[in-house]
């Protein structure tokens, strides 16, 4: 067993590591470009939303109430008619890069933390590099790829950009092993 406080520095270096990978990645790879579009007439669709009143949220179309509504005849037909999805609504001037980057670094550090104290207890603290590299490198894989395949299945995220997520996943899990096996306590 390896003790927690130990770790506080593979811990927290992970967690940057897996930060700067993220960002190098989004900069310089035109991986992600494609995940989202503009919708056809956004002027006119924006200008319907104000007209509605729709706020932040999150909202699903159509919107039932019950799995008996669902079943519906009626219901059936406005899934068949189209369009059908989810749709999430900012606040006005809400969306803020530089908090979405800090909410990522602190998922980042967290992932890392939960990895680490899973670690502390399976390895020793002059474990093998290698065992320390697999076992850190299959949790944050876990931790970083099960996400989008979450909204793949109910919210219809693209399968090419879930496989997309599942690379950095891939990548980031590549990052986290390599940075706890460097700095595992002897």
């Amino acid at each position: 067993m390896t003790p927690l406080l130990d770790l506080l520095v593979p811990i927290l270096a992970t967690g940057v590591a897996v930060f700067f990978a993220s960002s190098l990645m989004h900069m310089l790879l035109p991986l992600h470009k494609s995940d989202y579009r503009g919708l056809p007439g956004e002027d006119a669709v924006l200008d319907a939303m104000r007209e509605q009143g729709v706020g932040p949220g999150t909202y699903m179309f159509p919107f039932c109430h019950s799995m008996e509504e669902m079943n519906s005849d009626e219901m059936k037909a406005r899934f068949d008619r189209g369009p059908a999805g989810w749709m999430t609504i900012l606040a006005p001037r809400s969306f803020s890069m530089g908090k979405s980057l800090g909410r990522w670094i602190c998922v980042a550090i967290a992932v890392s933390a939960i990895c680490g104290y899973v670690a502390s207890f399976t390895l020793q603290p002059d474990a093998e590099g290698a065992m320390v590299f697999r076992l850190i490198g299959t949790l944050t894989f876990l931790a970083y790829a099960t996400g989008s395949f979450s909204e793949w299945i109910w919210k219809g995220l693209a399968f090419t950009t879930t496989l997309k997520f599942t690379f950095d996943a891939a990548i980031y899990a590549l990052v986290s092993g390599a940075v706890f096996a460097w700095l595992w306590p002897a």
